[in-house]
């Protein structure tokens, strides 16, 4: 058989001088030959990775009953409404963040271990060269991402400079969660325009960014010759989504261009300031979760990593209502009401993460919404930080996952299970075949 119609390439970027944007997916992207391939109607699923260090008040986050006729606990309330698209991971521990044999005492080294064993599910050895293990997020990328033009993107909300501990471990298990390799951790960057740059436009030195900056006029502006010509090429549909689709980069270039002027001049006058401000937090997240959602949109990438706080960060919250700095308040020496005030704060990081829910649910993907299409794991390294302890960890999955997913459920597993265990389970479900990862024992029906 014959296929006559043509299509664009998947690359396909609009450019000027010094700027390339990528565009979303497009009908005309879909060769005629592929009947049961990926279509923009039945787009691929997205996967992304949220760390928060600390663990929570575990009573206050763990619910009573398991199954389907769960009630959501004090912590997790404001995610009710998204029920039918989340599961509660009860059981999980994450042993490899403790010390192994030889080792001395965990304690407070638990904290150097534990993002870097977030997604490896694997022992971070001390050194001052790291070694770990390839994590979760860089499996699913190299199955996943590589036909699009960023195989993930690694997001931070605080600077890596501020997460160096204990000098016997590399400051890199601190400062990433993505490992490409047991040895190659991956840089997160947490300047919303240095991330949009890497997303949206060149850029690629500090030379081109400052060259960026002294530009009046929008990188949009500067394709519009190249955006009429492709125009010409489409038809209703794509130009329609196309249009949309620049839009939303535009607005999010203005969000971006502001932020970063005023991150900028706040390091310039008081580098010295704390990073949880009460506006800053709230509008610094927004906006990475804002450029995640566009990413997705447009296949810019399938897979995100976001460190809402670094290990050991002491950022105050104060729109939680607690004054007290984050890791402080995690070291409650048992005391009811400091728990108490501890899972205030918990509860105000699952309020925020909701708003990245609102806009995944929002946005129109496919037959469905990039909620419905994507894969969210939130959780954290550490149970009762007062403890330093692993087990048992909160945990949540959200999302449909192009219904690989049931949702809806308080997944009770046996106390001590691996978290490795979840994470092989999951990569089955994505049709990635291992026989092991990390530390694991078996594989999770997820």
């Amino acid at each position: 058989m014959f296929i006559a119609k043509k299509h664009l390439s998947r690359r396909t970027l609009l450019r000027s001088a010094g700027t390339a944007i990528a565009l979303p997916l497009l009908d005309s992207m879909i060769p005629a030959s592929t009947a049961l391939a990926q279509t923009a109607a039945n787009p691929r699923p997205r996967l992304g990775c949220i760390y928060i260090p600390h663990g929570a008040t575990m009573a206050a986050w763990t619910p009573a009953k398991t199954g389907k006729d769960f009630d959501f606990t004090s912590i997790l309330k404001p995610l009710e409404s998204y029920r039918s698209h989340m599961n509660i991971v009860s059981g999980l521990a994450n042993t490899p963040v403790g010390p192994q044999e030889g080792e001395d005492s965990g304690g407070a080294q638990n904290h150097e271990r534990a993002a870097a064993a977030f997604l490896t599910a694997a022992h971070p050895v001390k050194g001052d060269r790291g070694f770990v293990g390839q994590s979760f997020d860089q499996i699913m990328a190299e199955h996943m991402g590589q036909d699009t033009p960023l195989p993930s993107v690694e997001l931070a909300i605080e600077p890596s400079g501020n997460t160096c501990g204990d000098a016997a471990f590399t400051c890199s298990y601190r400062s990433s969660l993505a490992w490409k390799t047991p040895t190659l951790a991956l840089p997160m960057e947490n300047n919303p325009q240095l991330v949009f740059e890497r997303l949206f436009g060149d850029g690629s030195t500090d030379a081109d960014r400052r060259e960026r900056r002294r530009q009046s006029a929008s990188m949009l502006d500067s394709i519009k010759e190249d955006v009429a010509s492709l125009n010409l090429k489409l038809p209703a549909a794509d130009r329609s989504r196309v249009s949309d689709y620049l839009d939303e980069v535009r607005e999010i270039e203005r969000r971006v261009a502001l932020v970063d002027a005023k991150l900028s001049s706040q390091e310039l006058e008081v580098p010295d300031a704390p990073l949880g401000i009460p506006n800053g937090f709230e509008n610094h997240i927004n906006l990475m979760f804002d450029l995640q959602v566009l990413a997705y949109k447009s296949e810019i990438t399938r897979i995100s990593t976001l460190m809402m706080a670094g290990e050991g960060s002491n950022t105050r919250f104060p729109q939680s209502g607690v004054s007290e700095g984050f890791h402080n308040s995690s070291h409650h020496s048992n005391e009811q009401k400091n728990k108490d005030l501890f899972a205030q704060i918990n509860t105000y990081h699952i309020t925020v993460l909701k708003g990245f829910f609102d806009r995944l649910a929002a946005t129109p993907d496919g037959d469905g919404s990039l909620l419905d299409h994507s894969l969210i794991v939130y959780g954290s390294s550490m149970s009762d930080a007062n403890e330093h302890n692993f087990d048992p960890l909160p945990l949540l999955l959200m999302g449909g996952a192009n219904g690989l997913i049931e949702g809806g459920r308080h997944l009770q597993f046996p106390d001590h299970t691996p978290l490795a265990n979840l994470y092989l389970g999951l990569l089955d479900k994505f049709g990635i075949q291992r026989d092991s990862f990390g530390n694991s024992t078996g594989k999770l029906d997820v």
